[in-house]
């Protein structure tokens, strides 16, 4: 699977590193791991098999035309919050919450050349960066209490992410 990211600053993997210290029995993200997903993108046919670098050429390609004309804007880290549910893998997910008005433009935008995957993106899409996944509920309550500082950056840059290879394959200044 690959999905076209938004690469966060250090300040704000630093801090959902330091959050995932409170939680002790979950799965962190590891360094260097942090993004923020603006949209999953499926490479594989009809098939469902992964794309051959052909492929994987054209997604590119559609990537950077459903993203043209985007420019740089601002995001947000404004607190932290969790899925208790969560649509995929284990629960709860402790996450950080970004506002952004030019991603959520970006994500309705990139939905039209990509379908948006149910329950996940589309109406139901949440930006955020994740900071751990499973463990205790009540750990994860309490650590979504917490105050924070906000963090803000101006969005310069996206990238395109391999999920299987833990890589991005592409990168797309802004304005693009």
């Amino acid at each position: 699977m690959y999905s076209l990211n938004v690469p966060v600053p250090s300040e704000v993997a630093r801090l959902a590193s330091d959050l995932a210290r409170e939680l002790p029995d979950a799965r962190p993200r590891r360094r260097g791991e942090h993004t923020l997903v603006c949209k999953r993108l499926d490479a594989a046919g009809a098939s469902g098999r992964r794309a051959p670098g052909d492929a994987t050429g054209r997604l590119d390609a559609r990537v950077r035309e459903a993203v043209a004309g985007t420019a740089p804007f601002a995001a947000r880290v404004t607190g932290v919050d969790q899925f208790r549910e969560a649509v995929t893998g284990p629960s709860p997910v402790v996450y950080l919450a970004v506002e952004s008005p030019g991603l959520l433009d970006l994500h309705r935008r990139v939905c039209e050349a990509f379908d948006p995957i149910e329950g996940l993106e589309g109406d139901d899409y949440v930006p955020h960066v994740t900071v751990a996944r499973g463990g205790s509920t009540a750990t994860a309550g309490a650590v979504c209490e917490r105050g924070i500082e906000p963090v803000e950056w101006t969005v310069t840059e996206l990238q395109v992410y391999d999920a299987d290879h833990a890589q991005p394959v592409s990168t797309l200044s802004l304005p693009a």
